[in-house]
């Protein structure tokens, strides 16, 4: 099959979550699927940023010059006007739209992963004429798609039920996660980077954009009495940028902001870490969670219903508004305790149970059910 990828959402290093569940898929892909021949559209940023795995991983990798994903008219013309006489010229028999957003027609089936209407549910977090813009590209791309992706069923409902799509045209297909890497961590050194001393390490992990909630985090921190305060590590890009804030708060001490770190450095960071947490507002999966659960990390956790769907009983939950709730509940996760480990194993279990092979493996039954649909 020949497969083209959407890409022009990304700019490499900063788009997190969609970045990562792009370039898992595709390595899934192209390990169980040896006949794939995928063709990837790039915009400019990520073309100027030269060798990486959008160009290593797809057979070949074709760079739309005039689409830019930070300038906003350009990436929308781009996505419903550009890509898809792009992919037709590539000859693709199947465009995967892999980030919310793609062409709404076009000689090919279409496939479109809706990670989440974060935009629409929860409004105060995007200006009007962000949800206006949104609308305009988003909608008419899920409504015309051939087969909508989205990672929890809880996602499938609210799209369902905002779109009025037939619940029979989304599938349900989780994002897997890596084991941990084999071979001893130098854990000591891991944390002498931190200055973590012997303080508890609480660890959060995501891009700083507003829904990510990570100044509650911070204002949870100084509800705890200096000398109960574990070390907060927030690792994502732009994180870094909250220092100031960390500061007004009084816990600049108490807190680590690392920006963006590599993959090595994150695998450092889930080792020596204690507890395992995000006050998110609104999430379509939560793969760091996946991950830090798989690792063996307890999770604390906003208690909203894709975080609950993919948890389970192995997290422990609080509202995310209220650095109150988080605080008591961070307390008491670090106190231990029997309950604090069965949930932990509990965790471990589940987490191991998402693969990038079984998403690679649900997502080609998707593919060939958009094949089937657009030729019926």
């Amino acid at each position: 099959m020949r497969l083209g990828l959407d890409l022009l959402f990304m700019v490499p290093g900063e788009t997190g979550g969609r970045e990562t569940y792009s370039r898992e898929l595709l390595r899934a892909l192209r390990e169980t699927q040896p006949d794939l021949h995928v063709t990837a559209f790039l915009n400019r940023e990520t073309a100027a940023a030269g060798p990486g795995w959008w160009s290593e991983l797809p057979d070949r990798a074709v760079a739309l010059p005039r689409v830019w994903a930070r300038k906003q008219a350009s990436w929308a013309l781009g996505e419903t006007v550009v890509l898809t006489r792009a992919a037709s010229a590539a000859r693709v028999q199947l465009l995967h739209s892999p980030a919310n957003f793609g062409p709404a027609a076009g000689r090919f089936a279409r496939v479109l992963t809706l990670h989440d209407l974060m935009y629409r549910l929860q409004p105060e977090l995007v200006s009007k004429a962000v949800r206006v813009a949104t609308d305009a590209v988003l909608v008419p791309a899920a409504k015309r798609a051939h087969r909508v992706i989205t990672a929890t069923e809880a996602s499938r409902e609210e799209i369902a039920a905002e779109l009025g799509l037939d619940r029979d045209r989304i599938v349900v297909i989780p994002h897997g996660a890596h084991p941990p890497p084999r071979g001893t961590r130098d854990l000591a050194a891991a944390r002498a980077r931190l200055e973590a001393g012997t303080r508890p390490i609480v660890l959060a992990v995501a891009t700083n954009v507003e829904h990510k909630n990570h100044p509650a985090l911070l204002a949870a921190l100084a509800e705890l009495a200096p000398e109960e305060r574990p070390l907060l590590v927030i690792a994502g890009h732009g994180t870094d940028e909250l220092a100031a804030r960390a500061a007004e708060l009084g816990v600049g001490g108490d807190a680590r902001l690392l920006g963006a770190v590599s993959d090595a450095e994150l695998e450092d960071l889930y080792a020596v870490a204690t507890v395992y947490v995000t006050a998110t507002r609104h999430e379509g999966f939560g793969l760091p969670v996946i991950e830090a659960m798989g690792r063996g990390l307890p999770v604390a956790a906003s208690d909203i219903p894709v975080l609950r769907e993919v948890a389970g009983d192995a997290g422990w939950w609080f509202a995310p508004e209220d650095p109150r709730s988080i605080a008591t509940t961070l307390r008491s996760v670090l106190a231990g305790g029997a309950e604090v480990e069965d949930r932990r194993r509990r965790g471990l279990a589940a987490g191991r149970n998402y693969t990038w092979a079984t998403t690679a493996a649900l997502t080609v039954e998707a593919y060939a059910a958009a094949l089937s649909a657009q030729t019926s």
